[in-house]
């Protein structure tokens, strides 16, 4: 997944669900992707249209169909959390274990321990509650640090709920993180992070980004490969 900051907007209401035509004032020309979550989306360039890119969508069904075989081979994450489901938290892959008793139901995922209201049921909201507490104590600190030892100057970070990036920035200075980093290595948290110190000295993903991105953080090409491996576990 792209961690490129997008400013796209629906150019008009889709009777089908899964196809999403957006403009980008950035495109060059058409492109479709596919979305994580199944959506079918087409690029319109700044001065293209709404009908050519209809027609390059149509021409493009073959590469939809091997996009979407590919994606149902990924792997997925439980949709239900019950103890003994295994859950990515770190980076790795952790069974769901009862913690010892106390005052109230604990949880744990290898060293961590959670409360919960109940062991029985569905504890995925309980548990992603806990994640998105830690990930909004963590990553603005992580990335302050980052900011300090690159010297990229950082107006504000926040943490969001966000379904189809990593991370995304803005001209004004203001870096936002997916709460799901905390559950992915230290490595890849970092280089989603560096990616977006570094675009706030290159708005692209040019050649000079690349480098700049090279510069700080020399593993990147490492870390993408994980996040296109793994992302699918954290519906991504």
């Amino acid at each position: 997944m792209s961690v490129e900051q997008q400013e796209f907007f629906q150019t008009s209401p889709q009777a089908n669900p899964e196809l999403l035509f957006v403009r980008s004032a950035r495109a060059n020309s058409y492109r479709l992707t596919l979305r994580r979550d199944g959506v079918a989306m087409v690029t319109i360039p700044a001065r293209g249209s709404e009908r050519e890119a209809r027609r390059f969508f149509d021409q493009h069904q073959d590469w939809l169909e091997r996009a979407r075989a590919r994606q149902a081979q990924k792997p997925r994450a439980a949709s239900v959390w019950t103890v003994g489901a295994h859950v990515l938290w770190r980076g790795e892959m952790h069974e769901v274990r009862i913690a010892a008793q106390g005052e109230k139901p604990q949880v744990c995922l290898a060293a961590d321990v959670f409360r919960v209201a109940s062991i029985e049921g569905d504890l995925r909201p309980t548990l992603e509650a806990h994640f998105a507490r830690r990930a909004k104590i963590e990553l603005p600190g992580r990335t302050w640090e980052l900011s300090a030892e690159t010297g990229v100057d950082v107006k504000q970070v926040t943490v969001r709920n966000q379904r189809s990036r990593w991370g995304s920035c803005s001209a004004g200075g203001t870096i936002s993180l997916n709460w799901r980093l905390v559950q992915t290595p230290d490595s890849v948290r970092d280089y989603i992070i560096f990616h977006e110190l570094m675009h706030l000295k290159e708005m692209n993903h040019s050649e000079r980004f690349w480098t700049r991105v090279e510069e700080v953080c020399p593993w990147w090409r490492d870390a993408e490969k994980w996040l296109k491996r793994n992302g699918s576990l954290l519906g991504l």
